[in-house]
């Protein structure tokens, strides 16, 4: 299965985004997002599950983005919203299937896409 994200872009502080990451094949149980800003660690944005009804966020982006999936286009999707200067980063996209308790853990999941660069700037 390889992973596809798309979407990234400049925008101005206060603005929104919607990151698209595209499976080929089979989708996995759990799909998430994580992020990596200039010398900083990667570290995890949202989660979902396969059935799109539980969801995961990090502190930092719950009530700002949305993740939700389109398992009939194996497709998941980031949508941000409010976006801060301290939300750029490379932001990527991953699957895996594994048990609850580590899906905010980047090193759990094993196959990712390529990334997609987001910048908050005026």
């Amino acid at each position: 299965v390889r992973l596809q994200a798309c979407g990234g872009g400049l925008v101005q502080p206060g603005g929104s985004l919607r990151l698209s990451c595209a499976a080929s094949g089979s989708t996995f149980r759990d799909m998430g997002w994580f992020r990596q800003a200039p010398e900083k660690g990667r570290e995890f944005v949202a989660a979902v599950r396969r059935d799109g009804g539980h969801t995961y966020y990090a502190e930092s982006v719950k009530g700002r983005f949305t993740i939700s999936r389109d398992n009939a286009k194996n497709t998941v999707y980031l949508e941000m919203n409010n976006l801060k200067p301290e939300d750029t980063a490379v932001y990527y996209c991953a699957g895996r299937d594994g048990i609850l308790s580590t899906i905010r853990t980047a090193s759990a999941y094993y196959t990712w896409g390529q990334g997609t660069k987001v910048t908050v700037s005026s």
